[in-house]
């Protein structure tokens, strides 16, 4: 069987090659989706993606399967339930920052119409691409002008866990950002100054 070249954080694992081979780089316009890779990027902050990929069932229960009106009214009961969730990260402040998220995302639907209309403004509604192909981890970058644009922004608004880095990493998880490796059968061959 012949072996498939994905990137290299990629690795072996099944869940880090498949959700590498399906949703990485791929663009993301429901705002459902959307949503939850707001909270699980905010989630990630501090440890391994592979980490998360591994509780995303249980964080889609926990966060009544990514309905950021029902998570916006979670209670300090709700709160107190979730830091008992082993299936989840247990750390109270991502915890109700994502909660704080949750309302904050449905007062960007109410001011866009949509998150997906206010989020893609950062990329002009568009898939960004790096300067140049990446052939090494060294040729990643963990920010842009457009995630600091977008990190800017989400905390004026009072959103947490929203620093460059993870509105980079968003970026990249929902297609706003392609950055598949120039070896990985995903690579588009579009390279720009991002």
């Amino acid at each position: 069987m012949k072996k498939i070249n994905r990137c290299s954080w990629a690795g072996d694992d099944p869940d880090y090659c498949a959700y590498h081979d399906n949703e990485w780089g791929v663009p993301v316009h429901d705002d459902r989706k959307l949503f939850e890779m707001l909270i699980l990027e905010g989630f990630q902050a501090g440890l391994s993606w592979l980490t998360i990929l591994k509780r995303r069932a249980a964080f889609k229960k926990a966060f009544a399967n990514w309905d950021w009106k029902k998570v916006a009214k979670f209670t300090r009961a709700d709160v107190e339930q979730l830091m008992g969730d082993a299936g989840i990260i247990r750390n109270r402040l991502k915890i109700e920052g994502a909660i704080k998220n949750a309302t904050l995302f449905e007062q960007v639907r109410n001011e866009f119409g949509s998150f997906d209309k206010y989020i893609w403004q950062f990329t002009d509604h568009k898939t960004v691409y790096p300067a140049k192909p990446l052939r090494s981890f060294e040729d990643f970058t963990a920010t842009t002008p457009q995630s600091d644009a977008m990190s800017k922004d989400l905390k004026k608004r009072g959103f947490k866990f929203v620093g460059s880095t993870i509105c980079y990493a968003f970026m990249q998880a929902t297609g706003m950002a392609d950055d598949h490796m120039e070896h990985c059968f995903k690579f588009s061959g579009k390279f720009k100054q991002v």
